[in-house]
This record gives C-alpha cells, structure tokens and sequence, in this order.
C-alpha cells in the first residue's frame, strides 16, 4: 500500500478540517497514512523511510515552512514527491499547480498521478531566508504586508473579506507610494528608473489573487520579472479599482523572462514569499534560479513533468 506522511496545519481554513477529517479522507482513497502537526517543533523523525510521499495540508505559509525543511535537507535523505492540499487564504501555488476540485477530489487524483517539477529561487544578499517559492520583491507589496499587520487586518477570518480588504489598502498604497530608484541587471542586461514595485516571480500570482505573471510556470526553469515604473502608476491603479469591483481582467504590463538577476533598490521594505523584510541600507541582491527542487503530485499533470 501507498504510504503518505500528512503535515498538517490545524489552523489554516479557519481549522475546518480536522485531523481525524483528513485522515480518514486519506484512508478512504486507498492510501496508508501517518499524522503530524506542522505546529510541533521537528519533523526529524516523522517522515519514515518507507513514506512514498507527503501530504501537506495548509496555506502558502504551510507550504513555505516545509519546503524550508525539504530544501535543507534535515528531514529526509530521499526526495519525496509532495501532494499538497489547499486550505489557505490565497492558495497561490495550489492555484498556479491548477489543483481545482474539494479536498476528497484532489486526494483521490494522487493514484497514478506523475510528479511535476518546482523550480525555487535563491536570494544571495539577504541572511535568511535565503529562498523562495512565489516571488521575492521590492516596493507596493512588502508594503501591503506591513500595512495589513499594523492596521491588523490580517486577523479577518473570511478569506473573501480579506482580498478584498487587502485590495482596497494596495488602492490606496498605489495612489500615494513614492517611486524608488532602482538598477535591475536580468540576465546581462540592464534596467534603471524610478519604480513602484519589482517582482521576480515564480509562479502567476501574488497576494491577493493578483496574476502579476499570468504565464508563468514554475517547472520552466525561468523567472517572470514585473516591474512597474512611475508613468504606469494611473494604469495599475485602474487595473485594482476593476479587481476590486470584481471584474477579472489581464495584467496588461510588460514581463521579462530571466535566470539570474541582480537588484539594487533604494528603499527599505522587501519581500520573500508572504513575509515581510525591511533593509536598513540599499544592498545588491542577486537572484538565481534551482530548477526542479522540489516535486508536486498534481492529478491531470498540468505541468512539465518530470523526466
């Protein structure tokens, strides 16, 4: 029998899904299963050596934590396949995966499903942490994230309320922000202007549902780099005014497919993943890409797979 070590974040999706919920779900579909918080402090001897493969249940910030772990090495002495199961906010990567369906379906489309590839990005310039898996970047949205803590609007319960909250705040940090001086080198060549945000993205989208990077595909082994400049400020803000009305519609701004960056931002508010960093001082950071690092079991493999 196919065994699956579950780590599992109690609290994602308001705690819906229970431990005993999830499991059975997990037996249920045929497969053999072992429990574990994400909340405990070490998963060192959790994953035993005959797991086939992992099942993380939880947000982004779950999937980030473990991946942690996963790239480090320090849990497992064999790469494990991941099938990820979204009960965050956002769900970004389960979006960019195309994981669709209720939690009972996603599970039942692990049996002969193929691994996909993940590329993750690293960051040389900040101490920790040093990688990432949705996008690292400078400018509107590492403030949104220190906006929403302080204003503690990130203790909204309804996921749906918090987008839209979280949309109405980058509306209004869009209209007032200060464009920053910055000198970005993709691959060789240059960049500089004043701008209001940089994103070198992983997969499509970003906080609050926003496809920055529509194409852009995680197993590809290239990033998707955005930046907006200060003569875009009235096009990107109309562009949230229609998000915020409900209306979906294209990220309509140029994007620069890249594998090795360097950044030099004059400002002090960053981002990696869904964590905010403040820079006390301007530093070049220099961004590279570690093809297929980690693998997802995604039912219908609507990504590259693996060969």
């Amino acid at each position: 029998m196919i065994k699956a070590t579950i780590l599992h974040n109690p609290a994602a999706g308001q705690g819906e899904t229970s431990r005993q919920e999830l499991t059975q779900m997990i037996v249920t579909a045929g497969f053999e299963c072992s429990y574990s918080s994400t909340k405990e402090n070490s998963r060192e001897n959790i994953v035993s050596k005959d797991t086939d493969f992992i099942v993380l249940a939880g947000g982004d910030g779950t999937v980030r934590k473990i991946a942690a772990e996963l790239l480090d090495r320090n849990v497992l002495d064999k790469k494990l396949p991941i099938g990820l199961l979204p009960l965050g906010t956002a769900n970004n990567i389960a979006k960019t995966l195309g994981l669709s369906g209720d939690t009972p379906q996603i599970i039942k489309g692990w049996r002969g499903a193929t691994a996909i590839k993940f590329d993750v990005g690293t960051i040389s310039g900040l101490p920790r942490p040093n990688f990432f898996l949705e996008s690292f970047g400078y400018g509107l949205f590492p403030m949104l994230m220190k906006q929403m803590k302080k204003q503690k609007r990130n203790d909204i319960d309804d996921p749906a309320r918090k987008i839209e909250v979280a949309l109405q705040l980058l509306h209004q940090l869009v209209r007032s922000a200060t464009a920053r001086g910055c000198h970005v080198e993709i691959d060789g060549k240059d960049y500089a202007g004043k701008f209001l945000l940089i994103e070198v993205m992983n997969i499509r989208s970003i906080g609050p549902n926003l496809y920055l990077a529509p194409e852009a595909d995680p197993s590809d082994g290239f990033f998707d780099v955005v930046i907006i400049s200060e003569n875009q400020r009235e096009a990107l803000t109309a562009y949230i005014e229609k998000k915020i009305l409900g209306q979906e519609v294209k990220f309509d701004f140029p994007v620069l497919r890249a594998r090795n960056i360097r950044i030099l931002w004059n400002g002090k508010h960053a981002h990696v993943d869904d964590e905010y960093h403040k820079i006390d001082k301007p530093v070049k950071m220099q961004i590279e890409i570690r093809e297929g690092a980690l693998d997802f079991l995604v039912p219908g493999n609507r990504l590259k797979a693996e060969s």
